[in-house]
């Protein structure tokens, strides 16, 4: 009677797997090696089951063949800043107001599902109203909505919040208003704490925040926009700098980068990671005077006639807008900047700030990968591998995400041509697979 009950367990299993066979395309695996051409990547359910080459791995018979002739098959992209609550508008006081009340049931799904088009798999939002956000996320993991893995770090936390953005950003007020606050989002279930303008705040409060996170096993991504945030930050500990600086100084200054390579050789600490976020602002004047890009409709997915033409009324005109003001001055110094991180050992995330003025979820994170190849040249392999696999590591999900490897979630997307020699093309994801379900 058991071995019979085995075999029936045995035959309802291999009935009933789901199993596809992506088949002929050379994969990029995200470990940073040789690329593998006329590759096999068999997906049972969500995980990978094996894979090899053509004439050297046997597709199963059950298997639904999916030809990736001709095309980069690599691992889904991470995009690490994105805010899904807002959606290219330019007018933050007008958006707050009249679109927060939709946020959880309209804005973020339309912004992950945009995302998720886009071949981004995975993603950090780093600041949303919290009982929104940690909806959002965990409707995406039931099944109920399409978008990437989010990982969400709830309510900014701040000296004090802007006016009219309290349920989004929360002020602290001393050490033991800010551990209260860590340990309140802790308990709600976000994954990360986002901490900014900690230069405002006294010692205590800032190293408060750090503390009390890393004790509830929450990594803590803060604003390095102005010295004063990093250094502060790097005393505290945190694990992950968002940004190139509001500054128009030309480079950081010595100090702040003896700090940063003392920290990254403390091999016993890991890696520090640095999102630089510089697509929005490199891109703007090009924006701004090619503004044929802001027509593209895949913004529109997911968001409401209404909700449409108001975002275009806002970006009606790029050159008027505020947001961009200080970009002249700004924009000589990212490459600067970015190459000295790098070259003082962090380990650089794509992450982008997608949702800023002009700026689509459904566009921003290839222009980041574009910006980094193409103006500041950065290897493609690496600049691959910082969409990948580190901000995999850098979340803790490594087992599970950020390469493409057997038994690790089939979080999978191809693009038709070499992605290594032309990055432009993951501007058309051609396919997209995220836990082994194929929704592109």
């Amino acid at each position: 009677m058991y071995r019979i009950l085995l075999l029936l367990l045995f035959v309802s299993t291999s009935v009933f797997a789901q199993v596809k066979a992506l088949v002929g395309g050379t994969l990029i695996d995200g470990y940073g090696g040789k690329p593998i051409p006329n590759s096999i990547i068999i997906i049972e359910n969500e995980r990978i089951k094996a894979i090899g080459q053509i004439g050297q791995l046997e597709i199963p018979a059950n298997a639904e063949i999916i030809s990736t002739e001709g095309m980069s098959v690599m691992p889904g992209l991470w995009d690490m800043h994105v805010h899904l609550m807002i959606n290219g508008h330019s007018d933050y006081t007008h958006w707050d107001k009249t679109y927060l009340k939709l946020a959880k049931d309209v804005i973020m799904p339309s912004s992950a599902h945009q995302l998720l088009m886009a071949g981004v798999t995975s993603a950090r939002d780093l600041g949303g109203p919290l009982e929104p956000s940690l909806s959002v996320r965990d409707r995406i993991n039931k099944g109920e909505i399409p978008g990437p893995t989010m990982y969400m770090s709830g309510p900014f936390i701040q000296h004090e919040p802007y006016a009219g953005t309290a349920e989004f950003r929360w002020g602290v007020k001393g050490p033991e208003d800010a551990r209260a606050k860590v340990k309140q989002l802790a308990k709600a279930g976000v994954n990360c704490i986002k901490l900014i303008d900690q230069d405002e705040m006294t010692e205590a409060e800032y190293m408060a925040v750090v503390d009390e996170a890393h004790k509830n096993k929450l990594k803590v991504v803060a604003h390095s926009h102005r010295p004063d945030e990093i250094r502060r930050g790097m005393k505290a500990g945190v694990d992950n700098f968002e940004h190139t600086g509001l500054a128009a100084a030309p480079e950081y200054p010595e100090d702040i980068i003896a700090m940063i390579k003392e920290r990254t050789a403390k091999m016993n600490l890991g890696p520090l990671f640095w999102t630089p976020t510089v697509e929005g602002l490199y891109n703007y004047e090009y924006m701004r005077d090619n503004p044929e890009a802001l027509d593209n409709t895949s913004w529109h997915l997911g968001l409401p006639d209404s909700i449409i033409a108001d975002i275009k009324r806002s970006i009606k005109y790029p050159n008027r807008m505020g947001y961009f003001a200080l970009n002249p001055i700004r924009k000589p110094t990212l490459e600067k900047k970015i190459k000295q991180l790098k070259e003082a050992g962090v380990v650089l995330l794509i992450g982008t700030d997608s949702g800023i003025p002009m700026k689509f979820h459904s566009q921003s994170t290839w222009n980041e990968l574009d910006v980094w190849v193409n103006k500041f040249g950065f290897d493609p392999m690496y600049t691959i591998r910082a969409a990948t696999y580190w901000p995999a590591v850098m979340m803790g999900v490594e087992k599970d995400y950020g390469t493409i490897a057997e038994g690790k979630f089939a979080d999978i997307i191809a693009v038709k041509g070499d992605v290594l020699r032309h990055m432009a093309l993951l501007q058309d994801v051609k396919m997209v697979i995220k836990k082994g379900k194929r929704y592109k």
